[in-house]
């Protein structure tokens, strides 16, 4: 009880930090406002306010994901981005894009949702022995799926180069064009997809010890496996569908709420909501405050701070790769 209680009341004051941050990040860009003309201003309320919302539910959305994959996988280096889900998500959205179906409602989510389904099943394919999983195998399959894409989506380009600046904004990852539909769409995805990891939590401490243990405790492994893994590769999907592949933060993000709470999952998942959150909007500040009135690609900055983390994971866990 005081476990719940602790886990609450350090939620609520990340939640009331990353509300702050929203504020104080929504007034912030190459057009400043003063406090009349905020509330009024159409560049806050269509463009400004969205994005904002938008970049902390995608990374919300990336930062469960990741914690999630962590656990079910029982590796610490796995991620959407690392394992090559982000970018089977955006194959089927840079498809989509050359077939003209971006004014289409589902037409570029559909794609993005589609191709992520058949990566992660391909993946399974490739890294199962039997009813496991080698760990090393799944993590080379995640980087070798995530060159192949990559040189097919660069095929891509350079057939159809009248879509190359479409597709260029799916593979470097950008709110610039953040809308209301945008967040109508994403936010019903991610809510029940993180509601869904929340229940389970439980059942993911459990998976770290063991599938043969977990089983024996009455989770019924594969089930769950099936159920998070779906509705996780659900929320990567329909989050690269709107923002394009953003990567690392499913990685940072659980690992920097890991060292400071511990590795139980029901202090995890939330704290990394919020934590995700936060990290995601700082970066999309970042990246379109830096050079204004340019902005930078909001992935390039997760990965400048994600890949040197992973580099230091590898080399810490090298003894038992």
């Amino acid at each position: 009880m005081k476990k719940r209680l602790n886990i609450w009341i350090v939620s609520l004051g990340l939640l009331v930090l990353l509300v702050a941050a929203m504020a104080l990040c929504s007034t912030v860009g190459v057009v400043h406002f003063d406090r009349k003309s905020l509330l009024e201003s159409q560049i806050f309320w269509n463009l400004r306010l969205p994005r904002v919302i938008l970049s902390v539910l995608v990374g919300a959305a990336l930062s469960v994901c990741g914690a999630t994959y962590q656990s079910v996988f029982r590796n610490p280096l796995t991620d959407p981005y690392v394992l090559g889900i982000s970018s089977g998500a955006s194959l089927g959205a840079a498809i989509a894009i050359l077939l003209g179906l971006e004014a289409h409602l589902w037409g570029v989510g559909g794609f993005a949702l589609l191709t992520a389904l058949l990566t992660i099943l391909l993946i399974f394919k490739i890294a199962s022995i039997g009813n496991r999983m080698h760990t090393t195998t799944l993590l080379l399959t995640g980087v070798c799926l995530t060159f192949l894409i990559t040189a097919v989506i660069s095929l891509l380009m350079a057939l159809r180069q009248d879509k190359m600046e479409s597709i260029i904004f799916w593979t470097m990852g950008s709110f610039a064009s953040s809308s209301w539909l945008d967040v109508w769409i994403v936010l019903p995805v991610v809510t029940v997809g993180m509601l869904v990891v929340l229940f389970y939590s439980k059942d993911l401490n459990l998976l770290l010890v063991g599938s043969e243990t977990a089983q024996s405790l009455g989770v019924e492994v594969e089930k769950v496996r099936r159920r998070l893994l779906l509705f996780t590769t659900l929320m990567v999907a329909f989050c690269v569908a709107a923002c394009g592949v953003i990567g690392f933060v499913g990685l940072v993000v659980p690992h920097c709420v890991r060292l400071i709470c511990g590795a139980d999952n029901r202090r995890i998942i939330p704290y990394s909501i919020f934590v995700g959150g936060l990290f995601l909007l700082l970066c999309d500040t970042l990246a379109r405050t830096m050079i204004p009135p340019n902005e930078l690609p909001v992935g390039s900055i997760t990965s400048l701070l994600g890949a040197p983390m992973f580099i230091y994971l590898l080399y810490k866990s090298k003894r038992k790769i």
